[in-house]
């Protein structure tokens, strides 16, 4: 007996943009030369409103998303953790790092060609590996580089001092990017970039809000492609726009009742970077009628959120509409130091109990089931605590699976065992497989 879908769905219609903008993205970062532009490299949240007040034509590299789409590639991903391990680096390091240094010593590029190199570096510094992955980097393509140190705790706990250490390493940044590139800071330019930043991370948060409808108008597997943008270059127009069309669509694939799964009948959310050679593992969850809706990784990562009056968690309302002007550089940065130093994805780095307390606001918020932990050796940050969220949710009655796994290095990953976990998961909640 074949089991009927309960609700209609469609493809997502702005996919093929989020597509293309990803690829012409990676083919400007290469290109950049031939147009007489710069080329930069850093983390994702080296604040790259910086850099892109110095022209159109500054184009980034940020290494997390480059690393998690090479590691989609098996193969490739397997020759440059080799090369990585091959002059020295241990096993037990971030996969994003020895992916992307491995892609370095072999001097290729996953779209093809040589490594495209960049002419300066740029990060940032609040997990444990950015500022040592960027210091290789420096050491063997002889480039100038750039750290900032957002290590500042908690949000709850910010004080004006410590805004004020990450505002005068923003100015120091500044100055760094004149000497290196001969060119002035457009202050214009980066009110503008600061203020796309916020556009693209607030707009996210309200896509990833409105996947507390019923059912979810997104899985979290296509959720992986799309908040990737902001990742890529947040304080870019284009990547502010495609949010908003993002936001229109999402809200009418609610109205009109579309679902991710049509079959959904179970949600859960994740935890950290999946095994990104293995998203397939989200698909195996639809046999069960289950749906990811999606993760605080997924959401807190690259969205902008706030409690609201009403105690609900949603997106954060950006400085222009509350009615605040940027109308100079250091007031600029000033609300742009706060508003990522508020980024939720960072409360783990410092104790698990902010974050322990976020998840069980979207368990509830967004009807979840269950959560599904993966137990990542491939990052040291953000599975940090893990085990004490573990704990903390069990106590209070919400199941939770644990698997282990590298979000990029498919060695350290058991599929058939995890789908056997998956299983037994699906068991406690009361599922079995839909008929076929």
């Amino acid at each position: 007996m074949v089991a009927a879908n309960r609700y209609p769905t469609e493809p997502l219609k702005l996919w093929k943009k989020a597509k293309e903008l990803r690829e012409q993205f990676y083919i400007n970062y290469a290109r950049a030369h031939e147009k007489g532009g710069l080329r930069w490299a850093g983390s994702a949240g080296a604040l790259d409103a910086i850099p892109t007040a110095f022209g159109d034509d500054v184009y980034p590299l940020t290494g997390e998303p480059y690393a998690a789409s090479i590691s989609a590639d098996r193969k490739f991903a397997k020759e440059c953790m080799d090369a990585a391990e091959s002059v020295g680096f241990a096993r037990d390091l971030c996969s994003y790092m020895r992916i992307y240094w491995g892609a370095m010593h072999l001097n290729k590029y996953l779209f093809g060609g040589e490594s495209p190199k960049p002419d300066f570096l740029l990060t940032s510094q609040f997990c444990c590996s950015h500022s040592k992955w960027y210091q290789h980097v420096a050491k063997v393509e002889k480039l100038p580089a750039f750290y900032m140190d957002l290590s500042v705790g908690l949000y709850q706990n910010l004080t004006p001092e410590r805004l004020d250490y990450v505002v005068n390493q923003m100015h120091d940044a500044i100055e760094y990017v004149e000497k290196v590139t001969g060119r002035k800071c457009d202050d214009e330019r980066l009110i503008r970039a600061i203020q796309n930043h916020m556009r693209s991370t607030s707009l996210w948060a309200e896509v990833c809000s409105l996947n507390k409808a019923v059912p979810a108008p997104l899985d979290e597997k296509t959720i992986f492609s799309l908040y990737a943008i902001a990742l890529l270059h947040g304080s870019s127009q284009w990547s502010a726009d495609f949010y908003a069309e993002l936001v229109d669509e999402v809200k009418d694939r609610v109205a009109r009742g579309i679902a991710a799964v049509p079959n959904e009948r179970c949600r859960v959310i994740t935890d950290v970077q999946p095994p990104w050679g293995f998203l397939r593992i989200f698909r195996y969850l639809e046999q069960y009628g289950a749906v990811s809706v999606g993760s605080l990784y997924s959401y807190g990562l690259t969205g902008a959120w706030e409690t609201k009056s009403d105690g609900s968690w949603d997106a954060r309302t950006t400085p222009m509409d509350k009615g605040i002007e940027m109308k100079d550089r250091n007031t600029a940065l000033r609300l742009y130091a706060d508003w990522v130093l508020a980024k939720p994805i960072l409360a783990g780095f410092y104790d698990p109990r902010p974050k322990t307390e976020m998840m069980k606001i979207i368990i509830k918020d967004w009807k979840v089931d269950g959560v599904m932990m993966h137990l990542n050796r491939g990052c040291e940050g953000l599975s940090l605590g893990i085990m004490e969220n573990r704990l903390a949710l069990a106590k209070v009655g919400i199941p939770v699976m644990t698997y282990e796994g590298n979000m990029g290095d498919d060695r350290e990953f058991d599929e058939v065992r995890t789908q056997a976990r998956v299983d037994a998961f699906m068991e406690q909640l009361g599922l079995r497989k839909l008929a076929a």
